[in-house]
């Protein structure tokens, strides 16, 4: 091709219109990302619930024990009150388990969804500009051909004076 007056604002169009093309990209695989950077948290979110709850629960079992070591021998039966608080913190860990399965399952749903939608828009997008830059290229061929016949007819008007 030649060099003309409009080979360097075709490049840095080309050049633009190939980083936002690539932008998009990135933007989709970095929402992808954070969508899995989620399911993760809330996976460990869960698990560190659990053992704060089994940490919790020793301490007020702790609680207990010292309680009844400080009383007189019978004084007090504090196996009810373990089997209550047993039972308070396996109710809440089981329904704290269930949400977070239920998000973590919906979150899994909606991140294949959203990677058939970026599959999708991705491959619209790469058509889009290809067919930007095919026409872009034309574009550029014309107006080099332009360029070139003034060019000639310029040299023609020098040589004929």
């Amino acid at each position: 091709m030649t060099q003309n007056p409009f080979t360097a604002v075709f490049d840095a169009q080309r050049t633009a219109v190939e980083q936002s093309q690539n932008f998009t990209h990135d933007a989709l695989e970095a929402q992808k990302a954070s969508i899995s950077a989620f399911g993760d948290a809330m996976e460990s979110s869960s698990s560190l619930f659990e053992s704060n709850a089994e940490m919790t629960k020793g301490a007020v079992h702790a609680y207990f024990d010292a309680l009844e070591a400080s009383m007189p021998e019978d004084a007090a039966d504090l196996d009810e009150m373990r089997e209550l608080v047993d039972d308070g913190f396996d109710s809440a860990t089981e329904a704290q388990t269930q949400s977070i399965e239920a998000v973590l399952e919906a979150l899994d749903e909606s991140e294949a969804a959203y990677d058939e939608f970026a599959a999708s828009y991705s491959e619209m997008v790469d058509s889009s500009f290809d067919a930007f830059l095919e026409a872009h290229g034309q574009m550029e061929e014309n107006v080099t051909a332009v360029a070139e016949n003034v060019e000639e007819a310029t040299e023609e008007f020098d040589v004929s004076a």
